[in-house]
């Protein structure tokens, strides 16, 4: 690891000429492109970005459970490999990204940035409209991001399998995936209700070797405790997680890998911020208002953190917008305390916006996105001001994928589609008031395992399903006391 200086962004260009860029990471790259962004070439970015040295007040501290002393790395070690351990709890601002990772990544890194002209037309908007498009990947989403360096470190370290959680099956996916390029076992816990969902997902991941279970299960104490209380129950990420931690915490061949949340899968994730500002500048627009849908918050916090520096830094001011299901809207209406990760209490208490970690959100096709808490570096900045948070229905959300699909051609992921309909709903705002704003998108995954969701909303069977106060109250008061 090392921390590199940060240097301006700038570059000098003509229409269609080669340009040469440097960005505050210091990369130089050529980039060829028009203003209706036809054709870009980058390099994959070496370091990863850590944003919480840049932050004016750091983020607290994740807590022992038991003694509510911020948590250390020994504290970790029984889940996590030390390199992953180290990154977690990382002050270098710039992490480089080994070898054998990038050769990974370049099976579909760099992503591209599409300007999407067609949706623009379709809304009559004069907003300029462009989408960093993350389902080019093995997985068909960002999720490989992090997947790839994870497995990567517990293989050199000598782990035998990992175990984890996934709730629509991206993660689980992209973890089954990086898992067999590294020879390692992988044991995955399934959302019920997306397990059911999403059948193709769980084939996916068997393909790659992986082996997957619903959750809540009859194979661990956290599956058993909940079945027992609620045979029918249709799962969260919150309970996978415990089964997942579980079955971790007690076989001395394995290790945990979790696909959201954490600093270090944020950052991980910021290959795609970094790429995307080298795109943006070789097509000569600057965004105005970044958008990007949230669950745990890694697809968002990968897009906007290097934004976010280059905000901090004076050098543009975009506005940041999270959008979230209206039915699971940690940051809209949660609380900003410490909770635990899971449902049984197994992780560290972390300082995020919960809806309490006893929430279980109801059965929305966003599978993705139904968590009850949220990253705790993507809590901070909000808690900061540097971003801002909506949530929108899910029947609105549908109706904006079909209209990137019938425009744009691409049919993405049900967690997506809260960024488009938020981008349209931004769109429609500018043809109003006649500003021509650059809006950028987060757009991270296709939806092709998703087409049954698609067919429901088409015969008219997707209903929205909002929040119950009740079950949220209810669920908060069971927040730890001593530390919220």
């Amino acid at each position: 690891m090392q921390a590199s200086k940060a240097q301006s962004l700038g570059c000098s260009s003509s229409k269609n000429k080669p340009m040469q860029l440097k960005i505050s990471s210091g990369l130089s790259t050529k980039a060829i492109g028009d203003i209706n962004g036809s054709f870009t070439s980058i390099n994959i970015p070496r370091q990863w970005y850590n944003i919480i040295p840049d932050l004016p007040i750091k983020p607290p501290p994740a807590l022992n459970p038991r003694t509510f002393q911020p948590v250390q790395p020994q504290d970790l070690s029984p889940l996590f490999p030390q390199e992953l351990i180290n990154q977690e709890m990382s002050n270098d601002n710039y992490i480089d990204i080994p070898e054998e990772v990038i050769d990974v990544y370049r099976l579909w890194r760099p992503t591209p940035l599409i300007r999407a002209k067609r949706l623009e037309k379709l809304l009559g908007t004069p907003a300029r409209i462009y989408y960093k498009y993350e389902g080019v990947s093995p997985a068909g989403s960002h999720k490989p991001n992090t997947a790839v360096p994870q497995a990567w470190y517990n293989a050199k370290e000598g782990v035998k399998k990992v175990v984890t959680e996934t709730g629509a099956g991206q993660w689980g996916s992209a973890l089954a995936f990086a898992s067999s390029l590294f020879n390692l076992q992988c044991e995955v816990w399934q959302v019920r209700v997306s397990y059911d969902q999403k059948p193709y997902r769980k084939l996916m991941m068997q393909t790659w070797g992986a082996e997957v279970h619903p959750s809540p299960s009859d194979l661990t104490e956290a599956g058993r405790r909940i079945l027992k209380s609620n045979s029918s129950s249709p799962g969260s990420l919150g309970i996978a997680i415990s089964e997942a931690v579980e079955v971790a915490a007690t076989d001395p061949d394995a290790k945990y890998c979790l696909g959201s949340v954490l600093n270090h899968v944020l950052l991980h994730q910021t290959v795609i911020g970094e790429e995307c500002l080298k795109q943006m500048e070789a097509f000569g627009d600057v965004p105005d208002v970044i958008i990007g849908c949230t669950g745990g918050g890694s697809n968002f916090g990968g897009l906007c953190f290097p934004f976010i520096r280059e905000k901090l830094k004076g050098r543009m001011n975009p506005l940041i917008r999270a959008v979230e299901p209206a039915a699971c809207p940690s940051l809209t209406k949660g609380i900003y305390a410490y909770d635990y990760g899971d449902t049984a209490g197994m992780t560290p208490l972390m300082k995020m916006h919960t809806l309490g970690h006893d929430f279980i959100p109801d059965p929305i096709h966003a599978g993705g996105l139904r968590y009850h808490g949220m990253a705790p570096l993507i809590s901070h900045v909000y808690e900061l001001g540097l971003m801002e948070a909506i949530a929108i229905p899910q029947t609105e959300c549908f109706q904006g994928a079909i209209q990137f699909a019938r425009s744009e051609g691409l049919i993405p992921a049900p967690e997506p589609t809260h960024t488009i309909a938020a981008t349209i709903r931004e769109a429609i705002r500018c043809r109003g008031t006649g500003e021509a704003k650059v809006i950028l998108m987060a757009m991270c995954g296709h939806g092709h395992f998703d087409l049954p969701s698609y067919e429901k909303y088409l015969q008219g069977n997707i209903t929205d399903l909002s929040f119950d106060e009740e079950k949220i109250q209810a669920s908060l008061a069971k927040i730890p006391k001593l530390v919220s």
